[in-house]
C-alpha cells in the first residue's frame, strides 16, 4: 500500500521554515493504519524483542501496538519532567532546537533485546538520544524503527551504527 498520500505536509510548523509531516490522515483510516502497523510489524520480522520503546510523543502511536504483536514490554521515552518514577536523561539537537528526554531507570534490563519506534527520523537527535539511554540501562538496540524517514535532513547518519528500518521516505 502507497502510504505517501496519507501524510500531509503542514508548513512552518512547529516553526517558520519547517516541513510538518502530519500522519493524522494515516491514523484516521482505519484501513491505512491497520495497514502502516503491519507493515511497521514486517520491517522487525523474526527478530526477538524484550521492549519496544516509544518516543515521545508520536512514537507511542505505533509503538504500544508493535509490543502487544512481539510478545515484548512497551517502555516510554518523554520529555523532560513528564516522568512520575526516578528516571536517567539524554540531551539531544533537533531540526528546531534542543531538548532532554528521560526515561524510568528501570525501564530496561541490563541484556534486554530493544526496537526503538518513533514516527520520524529527522535530523536523528532524538533517535540517537533514545539509543543511548536504551544503552545507558544496559539494553542493546537491534533496531531503529520509524514510519517516515526525512532523507534530506541526514538523520540516518546520527543511527548509522544501528539498524535501521523505514516505512516511507521523503
Amino acid at each position: 500500500m502507497d502510504f505517501t498520500h496519507y501524510i500531509r505536509d503542514i508548513e512552518d510548523f512547529p516553526t517558520p521554515g519547517v516541513v510538518f509531516k502530519d500522519i493524522t490522515p494515516l491514523l484516521k483510516d482505519p484501513s491505512a493504519f491497520q495497514k502502516a502497523a503491519d507493515a511497521l510489524l514486517a520491517l522487525v520480522g523474526n527478530t526477538k524483542i524484550d521492549k519496544v520503546v516509544g518516543v515521545d510523543s508520536r512514537g507511542f502511536i505505533f509503538a504500544p501496538m508493535l509490543a502487544e504483536r512481539l510478545g515484548a514490554g512497551f517502555v516510554t521515552v518523554r520529555k523532560s519532567g513528564k516522568l512520575p518514577y526516578k528516571t536517567i536523561s539524554q540531551s539531544y539537537n533537533l531540526e528546531y532546537g534542543t531538548g532532554t528526554l528521560e526515561i524510568h531507570a528501570d525501564a530496561i534490563e541490563k541484556g534486554e533485546r530493544v526496537l526503538v519506534h518513533d514516527d520520524v527520523l529527522a535530523t536523528g537527535g532524538t533517535a540517537q538520544a533514545v539509543c543511548k539511554l536504551v544503552e545507558k540501562l544496559g539494553g542493546k538496540v537491534v533496531q531503529c524503527n520509524f514510519l517516515i524517514e526525512l532523507t534530506f535532513l541526514n538523520g540516518a547518519e546520527k543511527v548509522k551504527g544501528y539498524q535501521k528500518e523505514t516505512l516511507l521516505q521523503f
